[in-house]
């Protein structure tokens, strides 16, 4: 009998469990705390997956925790979540990252037998094996530290050539990506050149597949956390024969992000801009609950004045409280008001306010708020302030101060 050399596993890597979900605080305490349990959710959805698609084995490519200080309600999550895959026969690969290193987690839980975690920084490997064959070699590493800097792929070496399949796990990001920290930097090139039948990688939120042949895969995260991480999350799902190998992506999110724009232009009174906004997420897919990202723009005056006068923002609470009812709940977390019209250009000439716009740029709103910034509590619940972020406030204030201006 010839043993058929075939594998399939599913490839996934942060999980971020216990995410805090920042800037959510106005949503109701029911609907909160649905978002704080999306990230189990999406491990449950994990689990799930592999069963129903009986896969040998699961990769975990690090940030499976959302930080070092593990709490226990996330790591008993986590080794329910490994029991039950080991009672399916389906074993478990795992190597920490940035978020969730070694040394941080001074009360590590332990797992099932099933589970194989890369101990430290020097790449190791693990020997798969089905029937008492060796069918794949897996290779990785686990972060001991917060920031690893190192290039790691050289010491990526394939030791065993007669097992069929040789898989590397690698948390990390190409050397050349500024928007997001560097670790364990590597080229796209080096991972070409080592003799690897699949690259499974992590650290990455949006999933995009590098390189075909081999593969070189980011899955992304399994849950959105927050506005820039829209669209479906999941994990890979991937068979490996001899000469054949196939990816299907696979939806795990709980509730998902996603952005929203709504032109109110041919709105007249307030109460349309209700119909414009509740007739166009009609066309929502409501596959699961959303939390959305609205942008509403027009190129006419009226929107200074409802803006200013709150009545946008009194109206999209009335619609979060009618669409945060249903079971596929929709609810509307942000939103931006822009008015796209070009009337501001009439008024460059006049002296005020040519000399207000070329003062703008020079405008930086963090200068004003450095004081709340170092409050000693305040400080805790704040994020930043992004590029994005000082723009549009700037951009704000000028309409604000244009709009006063036009009415006088």
């Amino acid at each position: 009998m010839i043993l058929e050399k075939k594998i399939s596993f599913i490839h996934a890597a942060d999980l971020h469990l216990d995410s805090p979900f920042n800037g959510l605080s106005d949503i109701n305490q029911e609907l909160f705390q649905e978002i704080r349990k999306s990230t189990f959710t999406a491990l449950q959805n994990l689990v799930d997956t592999a069963i129903k698609k009986k896969v040998d084995f699961v990769l975990l490519v690090g940030d499976l925790f959302d930080n070092e200080k593990q709490s226990l309600k996330a790591q008993i999550s986590l080794r329910n979540a490994f029991e039950e895959l080991q009672r399916h026969h389906i074993e478990v690969y795992l190597s920490y990252g940035n978020h969730d290193f070694i040394e941080g987690n001074i009360y590590p839980i332990t797992y099932p037998e099933n589970v194989h975690v890369f101990p430290d920084e020097q790449v190791h490997t693990f020997i798969y094996e089905k029937d008492n064959n060796p069918l794949a070699q897996i290779y990785g590493f686990s972060y001991e530290r917060r920031s690893l800097t190192d290039n790691k792929v050289k010491e990526f070496k394939n030791v065993n050539p007669h097992i069929p399949y040789h898989i590397a796990m690698l948390h990390g990001s190409i050397e050349s990506n500024t928007e997001h920290d560097t670790y364990a930097p590597f080229r796209l090139g080096d991972l070409i050149e080592k003799d690897m039948d699949y690259w499974a990688l992590g650290h990455i939120h949006k999933r995009e597949i590098l390189k075909e042949n081999p593969y070189i895969v980011y899955p992304g995260n399994t849950q959105g956390r927050n506005r820039k991480e829209i669209g479906a999350k999941g994990c890979y799902y991937v068979e490996l024969m001899e000469g054949n190998e196939t990816l299907e992506f696979i939806p795990l999110h709980a509730i998902l992000y996603s952005q929203v724009t709504v032109d109110i232009t041919n709105c007249e009174a307030i109460h349309q801009v209700e119909q414009v906004i509740i007739e166009q997420l009609k066309d929502i897919d409501a596959g699961s609950p959303q939390l959305l990202d609205m942008k509403i723009y027009s190129n006419k005056n009226n929107i200074f004045e409802w803006k200013n006068d709150n009545l946008i923002e009194d109206l999209l609470e009335i619609i979060n409280e009618s669409l945060s009812q249903q079971k596929n709940w929709i609810y509307i977390f942000r939103h931006t008001i822009e008015f796209t019209g070009s009337h501001t250009d009439s008024y460059k000439g006049e002296h005020f306010l040519g000399e207000m716009t070329l003062n703008l740029d020079d405008f930086s709103p963090a200068d004003h708020l450095t004081e709340l910034y170092h409050h000693k509590v305040v400080r805790k619940f704040l994020d930043g302030l992004s590029l994005e972020d000082e723009e549009r406030i700037k951009k704000e204030a000028y309409e604000l101060v244009l709009h006063e201006l036009m009415k006088e």
